[in-house]
């Protein structure tokens, strides 16, 4: 103990060596360093986190994280319909991992104006239908009311749509259907929402499950598929697998992500980005770390040859210089740290930066930080540049004697 309390006193001392006015400046600019990787670091992960979780919430909002429907549906929209009263509904209920399942089914119309013609895609849904998640994306009016014994002839269409039709909140919509015979239905807008996916926000209005229906001449128990939400997004795949070996042979469940590849195809992209970042960053700070401790030894070496002299090993002499730079790395981090959880708390909360949702699908940069990954960071970092730092000093600290250390003065 009297030892490590030795060594760490000699590192304070040659932290405060007011003498070496050359290396002064360079460690706190190796510390401004640290800091500014870190922080680089940090907010990159942040960045990658909130985006990827963005987007999945807007997706699963409108789809959520499963999809039951009829192997038949060929890819269209409309899907060919089942019973949504089946024995696999209680297996799947019992599932600790599922949370919600939630009946659906569309309809391809035509939405008509005084000067605008429209395709629209209805999605019918009922009071199964989690309009938490949804409610976010509400930027007009209000959702309809699922709970009343007939169905609700209000609709929630897209920002974009309403733009394009000149419709606002309020406003009698004519929807025509191209069927045998033909069919047409009036909607009151109660709502206008935006997801920034064009996917979505291009076509699809959400209306009253029996309106699509009865548009389809189905029973009130057969729906076009049957939407489960879940728990732990990272379970996913072990969850669809669960339930696609749980329902009848002629449906299959998918994914959010077996069913739009593209989108998370892209984001997925976003790991590598940061992957590439993380590595150079820390090489960075490998080096800055690096040379600011050749600058202390060098200017440590007349103390070197005099401790040396007195019968210190070379062991304990690479120990005191170790925590020397450890304590540089620590001071650089804990900066850091703070930087960029105070950079990541003002952009979550006033949304200082600004994107372009037609290119990005948000209008701002998400942040969000996981503990866990943020931990590990901070841990991965520092033990590399210790590491880095412990054989270059081995090698210094040997080849420094107190003869070399005279001759050097």
């Amino acid at each position: 103990m009297a030892q490590a309390s030795f060594h760490f006193q000699l590192a304070r001392r040659i932290l405060r060596d007011k003498g070496n006015r050359f290396s002064r400046p360079i460690i706190s600019l190796s510390v401004f360093g640290v800091s500014l990787g870190l922080v680089v670091m940090m907010i990159a992960m942040a960045i990658t986190a909130g985006y990827q979780q963005e987007i999945r919430n807007k997706v699963i909002a409108m789809g959520s994280h499963i999809r039951i429907s009829h192997y038949d549906q060929n890819y269209s929209v409309e899907q060919v319909p089942f019973d949504k009263n089946q024995s696999f509904v209680k297996d799947l209920q019992n599932n600790a991992q599922i949370v919600g399942m939630q009946n659906f089914a569309t309809k391809v119309g035509i939405v008509k104006t005084d000067d605008q013609v429209e395709g629209i895609v209805l999605k019918g849904v009922d009071n199964t239908f989690d309009q938490t998640s949804f409610l976010p994306n509400i930027v007009e009016g209000e959702f309809f009311d699922l709970t009343d014994t007939v169905a609700d002839d209000h609709i929630v269409i897209s920002k974009r749509m309403s733009q394009k039709l000149k419709l606002k909140v309020g406003d009698k919509v004519r929807t025509y259907f191209v069927q045998d015979p033909p069919r047409s239905r009036s909607f009151v807008i109660s709502g206008i929402y935006e997801t920034g996916l064009p996917e979505y926000d291009n076509a699809y209005a959400l209306v009253d499950l029996r309106h699509v229906q009865k548009l389809n001449d189905w029973t009130s128990d057969q729906v076009s598929g049957v939407e489960i939400l879940i728990k732990d997004y990272d379970k996913i795949d072990e969850v669809g697998d669960y339930v696609h070996h749980h329902i009848g042979y002629d449906l299959k469940a998918e994914t959010i992500k077996q069913i739009y590849p593209n989108i998370f195809e892209w984001i997925q992209l976003f790991d590598t980005n940061v992957a590439v970042l993380l590595i150079i960053t820390t090489c960075v700070c490998m080096v800055t770390m690096m040379s600011i401790f050749f600058i202390i030894i060098l200017e440590q070496t007349h103390t070197i040859g005099i401790l040396k002299s007195l019968g210190m090993k070379t062991k304990d002499v690479v120990r005191a210089f170790i925590i020397v730079a450890g304590n540089i790395l620590l001071r650089g981090m804990v900066i850091g740290d703070a930087i960029a959880l105070l950079m990541g708390w003002l952009q979550q909360q006033f949304h200082i930066i600004k994107l372009n949702p037609d290119t990005y699908y948000v209008d701002f940069v998400p942040i969000h930080f996981e503990i866990f990954p943020l931990l590990m960071l901070n841990v991965g970092v520092f033990v590399l540049c210790m590491l880095v730092l412990t054989l270059p000093a081995w090698i210094v600290g040997k080849k420094i004697t107190p003869v070399n250390a005279v001759r050097w003065e």
